[in-house]
């Protein structure tokens, strides 16, 4: 019997080695973990509650989730935020020239903008895409309430330069929920706020534009600290909303649903932000399915996560986006624009954003990340959080629903209250560095110089009247209160000639200490505490004349358990005498009692609070 060609080409991997049952090899992970919990050592949750397990089999009947195309790229957009139409004309233009594929107009105050963005005036539009052709590359506008009129005013750019608007591709990115939500009111009631819609919608389309005209937006909910559920339940609960307004316009839900596509943030959680684009066209499938429609693929659209952005060591920010970018694409996302690595420091100049570019044209034109349709199916870790995630999103829909849907929900603070609570757990994670943040909570740089960024003073935009308020959704970025630490001893700095600092009291010998002093060092100087010591000290009066010289009020001792059994206790005695306030690098377990007697206030440690520790640390120093 011959075996078919195809038969002849298949490479079976591992074929060498004996089959492994789950059940061999978890008897030999728990002889691995020597009596360790197997839940508290392998398994972790998301903050959903979702479960991570650490291997998960082959998901073999999986289907490929229907949204881009395979060999279809996906839409490289830059920003066009600078406030000077003449200078973002010519930063459009460059980035045109140089590989993008599209444009993202930002206007002032909408969920993008990060403190910039265009004004939503008709000269300011036609100047800033002076030369463009707008009929040739697609355009996506964030919108926001202070400029609901940039999109008629866009219109009638393009009617001045006599291009056809049925040749345009104009996504337009009204969202007025998410501008509500995000300002934690409304300058109308929403059925007001629904009909002025329609009647911009009514005449967009009156004028031949095709749309999408609305944008369900998760930024705001992931800005905020919010759950990749919780994200995914707001989009689809404002998708829902859209598309009753527009069937109350007399739009035909057949036509309605291509009148509204969703934009997600994509962060460095690569595993989660695949699973999320996945569950999105999934669950946006079950809602078109309700409606009694057949499901066809959304236009889906991604930004680079605004909360995951640092000023310290901004350079990670270039790693965090690139991993951000890879699991949008390896999700389906149609089109991604990707935040400049200096974005959070100021307006990003050219390197910066040709690095934003840059970054997406080799994900696509070396990596050829696009070549695939879905190229997660299958896996079943991806599998199994995509389908855990949409469980959890239809879950919170349901409930948004119950509560009148998105509108109501939204004047009532159900999903903002989820969102806060999700941001503290967040927050307290970050602040424990359970969550590390590079060059931020960890691994800082006290002696780095920032890179450039243009010198162009933010924009202020005063809030709408409003007839209502409730919860607001505020953007944070979760590394800002060490950034808010490091700030201040740059002031000390700039007004002293010296930071703050901490003396590391290293007892024994080097081999004894450098473990500590080095998690020390890396501890403190997070906060921008700089930690000063000495390779090792000949005798006690020498550590104690070494601490006097140093000009400081803190002191961490830093060595072994065994050494701190033999001398951490007189050692904390002695810098306590000479007036230092004296923390340990360690747990103190059973010599708690006893070491705090001596003089010890404070312990740091793998797990303990950083971030109210550095805060402390800095009162001390300032008194």
């Amino acid at each position: 019997m011959t075996q078919s060609p195809q038969q002849d080409n298949e490479l079976s991997l591992a074929a060498e080695f004996p089959p492994v049952s789950e059940a061999e090899w978890r008897k030999l992970v728990d002889a691995a973990l020597k009596g360790a919990d197997f839940e508290k050592r392998l398994v972790s949750r998301t903050y959903d509650g979702l479960r991570i397990e650490p291997l998960y089999p082959r998901a073999a009947k999986a289907q490929a989730v229907a949204g881009r195309a395979a060999a279809q790229p996906w839409q490289v957009l830059q920003r066009v935020d600078h406030p000077d139409p003449k200078a973002a004309n010519a930063e459009a233009l460059h980035d045109l020239e140089n590989g993008a594929t599209g444009l993202s107009l930002v206007f002032a105050g909408s969920a993008g903008a990060y403190g910039y963005g265009l004004d939503g005036a008709q000269a300011a539009i036609a100047q800033a895409l002076d030369g463009v052709f707008l009929d040739a590359i697609p355009l996506e506008l964030d919108m926001s309430a202070r400029h609901k009129d940039a999109g008629q005013h866009l219109a009638a750019v393009l009617k001045a330069r006599g291009i056809d608007p049925a040749q345009t591709q104009i996504r337009f990115g009204y969202d007025p929920l998410g501008a509500t939500v995000r300002a934690g009111s409304s300058p109308l009631p929403w059925p007001q706020i629904a009909k002025l819609f329609n009647e911009i919608v009514a005449d967009l389309r009156g004028r031949g534009f095709a749309g999408p005209f609305a944008v369900a937006d998760g930024r705001s909910v992931h800005a905020a600290g919010g759950s990749e559920a919780q994200e995914l339940a707001f989009v689809i609960a404002n998708a829902v909303a859209y598309l009753r307004t527009f069937a109350d316009g007399g739009i035909a839900l057949k036509r309605a649903r291509k009148l509204v596509y969703f934009r997600l943030a994509a962060d460095a959680d690569q595993f989660l932000t695949i699973a999320k684009f996945r569950a999105l066209r999934k669950l946006w499938a079950r809602i078109e399915q309700a409606s009694g429609l057949t499901p066809q693929p959304a236009f889906v659209s991604a930004e680079t996560a605004w909360r995951m952005m640092t000023q310290r060591d901004p350079y990670v920010n270039m790693l965090r986006a690139t991993i951000a970018v890879t699991a949008a694409g390896i999700g389906g996302a149609d089109a991604i624009t990707a935040l400049p690595f200096t974005q959070a420091i100021g307006l990003p100049d050219a390197f910066a954003r040709r690095v934003a570019r840059n970054l997406q044209l080799i994900l696509l034109e070396e990596s050829n990340l696009f070549r695939v349709a879905d190229p997660a199916a299958g896996s079943g870790g991806i599998e199994a959080l995509t389908s855990e995630l949409a469980k959890a999103a239809w879950a919170l829909f349901q409930e948004i629903e119950t509560a009148g849907g998105a509108p109501a929900a939204i004047e009532q603070g159900l999903l903002q209250k989820k969102v806060a609570a999700t941001r503290a757990t967040r927050q307290a994670a970050v602040a424990k560095r359970k969550d590390a943040l590079t060059g931020a909570s960890d691994y800082p740089n006290l002696s780095e110089s920032l890179p450039k960024v243009l010198d162009v003073a933010r924009v202020s935009v005063p809030p709408l009247p409003a007839v209502k308020s409730f919860e607001p959704l505020p953007a944070i970025r979760l590394a800002e209160p060490f950034e808010a630490l490091r700030d201040k001893s740059d002031a000390i700095l700039a007004r002293t000639g010296a930071r703050p600092k901490v003396f590391l009291a290293s007892l024994g010998k080097i081999a004894d200490f450098t473990a500590r002093a080095m998690f020390a060092k890396n501890f403190y100087e997070a906060g921008g505490i700089e930690a000063v010591g000495n390779d090792s000290f000949k005798s006690r009066e020498d550590m104690i004349a070494a601490f006097k010289a140093s000009g400081t009020r803190l002191a961490c001792l830093c060595s072994s358990d065994k050494v701190y059994e033999a001398e951490a206790a007189e050692a904390a005695k002695a810098l306590s005498a000479a007036g230092a306030t004296v923390h340990l690098a360690g747990r103190p377990g059973e010599h708690e009692s006893n070491w705090r007697q001596a003089g010890v206030k404070n312990y740091i440690y793998v797990g303990c609070d950083v971030l109210s520790t550095l805060q402390a640390a800095h009162d001390i120093l300032a008194l």
